[in-house]
């Protein structure tokens, strides 16, 4: 949790404070002087005694007691200065600019982490190392610019990129974006995105916090406490939109198994957000129009209105939006001809609504007041710009008006930031959101629109079978378990697997010849990858075959046993799970055998998966209409594909061991859904 003295200090001393505002030190105690820092500030300088007016002391032993710490100071030369702080001047707030340390090498890491256990030992909170710092509505702690203009109703931003953090704002600024504070976590060396979250949430109160969180991520260290926390926020009536940097290969590593091969570092950040409610979005300027966005008020539906004086931006507005699942509803009748009579000749009113160049604000405002009363319009989307002939701000002014009265949103979006500046200016000082470009308004209205809000969490798992699965896991070794073990804890869990027979030797094969119902399969056992070695035979339908099947499995390399199960027909699924450092398990599905890794069309989600959970991930799906069947082809029992799903998902939060499992394929008709393969890795 982050300390008092952090979040609110009532005093402040910047290490390295100079009268060059060129420098960090510099820069953050004009930034605290400019932006009224109201309690006591000084700063600690070893050739100054005054710096921009306020006392300097050479030496930091020198100094009273103070709240809060802002380090910007060489590397080497923090230590003793935290030490200071921590054991003489009752130092509990930290924000350390200074670079040199984890980022670096070694021996940058293990200086940090001597800084944080002092920080620690005196009960402290740290923001950093090299970082930029901290704004909040008590101060400006950062050593940066442009510093933006702070309001509650702003959105909440923790940033593990001071320069991403800087680049945000900036742009922010540019379509009237505010923020309510701001975070920038640099090494994380102590507190790191998980922790200000969590002090977000705690603090959190309905009516005045923020309930707009905007997150670039670069490492998630505590993937449970991420998840906690912004499934909390999230139940509470917030919205968050987040970015997360560098998880499209690093973290994969080589694996055996379908699931592992498919489910890389990226696939366990998209289920976690998923799971926590939270838009994942891939770059700056999505993120900041993802939450120009979320400020507007909510729409009840999907149904958008497109109202525009120029054609080409509505055609693509139109093209995205319809593309991801937007609705851009055809608009007619009496009401609709009686708006097309108050228009100029050449106007359209189907959907986009196009008044033409010449448009002008009276027109606006009707065809806003249209829109407000129809139902079949949800929300609305103006755009407005100009070819410089004449000035907008009329147009502007009614657009202010509507944004504000009317019950439905409206977002404004306006292309001409060259033609039309100082116009867009006063339009953002009257504390609205201005979107410059249509395509990508478009593609960041489907992420809002389209997200998945946080659900219920699953249900306790009645897991019956709990001493007896952990009783067989307990004395396995770490590496894939045998056939023979795997499908015994897969009855255990409650999912049905094709009964099989294991024969290792001839003489037992002939022991059982007249147990054996035709066809059946046979499959070796030992090598990973079957089919690559030849290992499955199919449609064995005499005992002759049997035998001969047998002796021709048992020649191949690595060959231990053979698997002998009954022949089942049906469509081939797949369910995985996998596991991968901290992160809960990830349970993927999608069709079965080689089309896994084939099509790729394969559905994800975090454990613990509920039947909702389950449902989800399968109607998800592109061949979902396929399992429900099409064309008269029978299709397979869907909740009974989502109930083994469940079990799976209860089988890994009582055995947490399992690193990988394949399912792969399981035989699914109307009826029912057998397990027919499996292989399962453990890892304690």
């Amino acid at each position: 949790m982050l300390h008092s003295k952090l979040i609110h200090p009532e005093s402040i001393v910047v290490v390295g404070g100079s009268d060059n505002i060129h420098s960090p030190g510099g820069r953050v105690l004009k930034n605290l002087i400019d932006h009224q820092f109201k309690g006591q500030l000084f700063a600690v300088n070893p050739k100054q005694e005054v710096v921009q007016g306020f006392r300097s002391y050479n030496d930091i032993n020198d100094i009273p007691e103070v709240d809060l710490a802002i380090v910007a100071i060489a590397a080497k030369y923090v230590y003793e200065t935290v030490k200071i702080l921590t054991q003489q001047k009752n130092t509990k707030g930290f924000i350390i600019f200074s670079a040199g340390f984890s980022e670096k090498d070694e021996n940058g890491a293990q200086l940090e982490k001597k800084i944080v256990e002092l920080i620690n030992e005196a009960g402290g909170s740290l923001l950093g190392p090299n970082n930029i710092g901290l704004i909040n509505k008590h101060y400006t702690g950062v050593f940066t610019t442009p510093v933006p203009k702070l309001d509650e109703k702003g959105v909440d931003f923790i940033s593990g990129s001071g320069a991403t953090a800087v680049f945000i704002i900036e742009a922010a600024k540019s379509m009237g974006l505010t923020f309510s504070s701001i975070y920038t976590v640099g090494n994380s060396a102590q507190l790191g995105v998980e922790e200000v979250l969590e002090y977000l949430d705690q603090s959190f109160e309905k009516g005045s916090s923020s309930k707009v969180k905007l997150l670039y991520i670069e490492s998630i260290k505590n993937p449970l406490k991420f998840l906690k926390h912004t499934a909390s926020l999230i139940r509470k009536g917030c919205k968050i939109a987040a970015i997360k940097a560098g998880s499209s290969e690093a973290g994969n590593r080589a694996a055996s198994s379908h699931t592992g091969a498919i489910a890389n570092s990226d696939v366990f950040v998209d289920t976690l957000f998923k799971k926590a409610g939270i838009i994942r979005c891939y770059g700056r300027n999505e993120l900041i129009t993802v939450a120009g966005i979320l400020l507007q008020k909510e729409s009840e539906g999907k149904n958008i209105a497109i109202i525009t004086h120029a054609g080409g931006p509505a055609v693509m507005l139109t093209d995205v939006l319809s593309k991801n699942g937007l609705k851009i509803p055809h608009l007619e009748g009496e009401e609709s001809e009686a708006l097309l009579g108050q228009l100029f000749d050449g106007s359209s009113v189907s959907n986009p609504i196009d008044f033409l160049a010449t448009g002008n604000a009276q027109q606006l405002d009707t065809i806003i007041g249209y829109c407000e009363n129809a139902s079949e319009i949800d929300a609305m989307a103006v755009i407005f710009g100009s070819p410089g002939l004449t000035a907008v701000d009329d147009v502007y002014d009614v657009l202010n008006e509507k944004i504000k009265t009317s019950k439905k949103p409206i977002y404004a979006i306006l292309p001409s930031v060259v033609n039309v500046k100082n116009e867009i200016q006063e339009f953002i000082k009257k504390n609205n959101i201005a979107f410059h470009d249509e395509v990508l308004f478009g593609n960041a209205l489907a992420r809002v629109y389209n997200h998945t809000t946080v659900r219920d969490e699953a249900k306790e798992p009645d897991f019956k079978n709990f001493k007896k699965a952990r009783k067989l896991i307990d004395a396995l070794p770490n590496g894939y378990m045998s056939t023979e073990n795997a499908v015994t804890l897969l009855n255990h869990a409650g999912v049905k697997f094709a009964t099989p027979f294991h024969v290792q030797k001839e003489e037992k094969l002939n022991n059982i010849l007249k147990s054996v119902n035709y066809p059946v399969v046979l499959k070796v056992e030992g090598p990973l990858h079957k089919s690559d070695v030849g290992g499955v035979i199919l449609n064995i339908s005499d005992e002759t075959e049997l035998i001969d099947s047998f002796r021709k499995l048992m020649q191949i390399e690595g060959a231990v046993s053979v698997l002998i199960q009954p022949m089942l027909k049906g469509m081939e699924l797949f369910i995985g799970a996998k596991k991968e450092t901290n992160y809960p398990h990830v349970i993927l599905c999608g069709l079965g055998g080689i089309f896994v890794e084939v099509l790729k069309d394969i559905s994800a989600s975090m454990t613990p998966v509920s039947e909702q959970d389950a449902l989800k991930m399968i109607t998800d799906l592109k061949a979902y209409p396929i399992l429900k069947g099409i064309r008269r082809q029978t299709g397979v029992n869907i909740e009974l594909f989502a109930e083994t799903i469940v079990n799976l998902s209860n089988l890994l939060l009582m055995v947490p061991e399992i690193a990988e499992l394949d399912l792969n394929p399981l035989m699914a008709t109307e009826k029912g859904v057998t397990a027919v393969d499996v292989r399962i890795r453990l890892e304690k």
